[in-house]
């Protein structure tokens, strides 16, 4: 049941490592398209899902929020998939979302940037000017992405198992190592407890998602939220007694909550705002 993650720069031919290493293990690879012909089942349209996939997410306005859940709901598309086992993660913070998960291998994705140029540029056949904007754009976007949402530095080598520069190693030589990994001992025996982290995070989600979308949490910031075999911990600030009542209700009503301990603190800031 090992969970194979991608972290990628643009350009350095991660994607078809990826799929290939995914049908050679009979894996399911987790990637933009798949997300895409999943997204309908959780209330996603094309046009929220190309706003919100891999983008920095923002809790400031109600506009905001929708945006949030609807990253959460992708979340919820790879977590549905992760749980069924031997995936391949393909970016959108796989290795970040499935932390807590023992049975996870990390890999990133790296190249000479020149090189990556000239292999997007030859790719899509357009001017290596403007392969060089978008690749640019793409590397500061999906760093912002990990940043904003996971708070860790996306070129950290510490938060990965193995970083490959594909401007050294080929492509087969990648494949097999990532292949043999997959017979660790460890990650063969961690594959136990998964089920359990992975349902707790999903669980996390579901009420992440469920706080977002509610019209009567006008001023919603995300709580911290902690889950032990359904039990929930929830703790934050609110402004209003009858926002942090109705917030435990949600909380509460969602699937799978067998009881809620809140340390959610009454605060006005929309008050002292003014004072200023």
């Amino acid at each position: 049941m090992a969970i194979i993650t991608v972290s990628r720069e643009m350009g350095t031919g991660a994607y078809q490592i990826a799929s290939e290493v995914a049908q050679r293990l009979k894996y399911t690879l987790i990637d933009g398209p798949r997300i895409k012909s999943l997204a309908s089942k959780y209330g996603l349209t094309p046009e929220m899902l190309e706003l919100v996939d891999e983008k920095p997410p923002s809790y400031v306005t109600a506009e905001d929020r929708k945006r949030a859940a609807a990253l959460n709901s992708v979340e919820l598309i790879i977590l549905d998939l992760a749980r069924k086992g031997n995936v391949v993660i393909y970016g959108r913070g796989g290795q970040d979302l499935l932390k807590e998960c023992k049975n996870i291998l990390r890999f990133r994705f790296i190249a000479d940037f020149e090189e990556r140029v000239e292999r997007f540029a030859e790719r899509e056949w357009i001017d290596p000017d403007m392969a060089r904007s978008l690749i640019r754009r793409s590397d500061h976007q999906r760093g912002g992405f990990i940043h904003f949402y996971f708070d860790r530095d996306w070129h950290d080598p510490n938060n990965y198992d193995l970083v490959f520069n594909t401007s050294r190693l080929s492509e087969a030589t990648i494949v097999d190592c990532i292949i043999a990994t997959t017979k660790e001992p460890a990650i063969k025996e961690s594959d136990k407890s998964a089920g359990a982290v992975i349902d707790s995070v999903i669980l996390s989600k579901k009420i992440e998602t469920a706080l977002l979308n509610a019209p009567v949490l006008e001023d919603y910031r995300p709580f911290t939220i902690s889950i032990d075999k359904g039990a929930v911990s929830i703790s934050g600030y609110i402004v209003s007694e009858a926002q942090k009542n109705a917030a435990i209700a949600i909380v509460k009503s969602v699937k799978g909550v067998t009881s809620v301990k809140e340390n959610i603190h009454v605060v006005d800031y929309k008050a002292y705002k003014e004072q200023m």
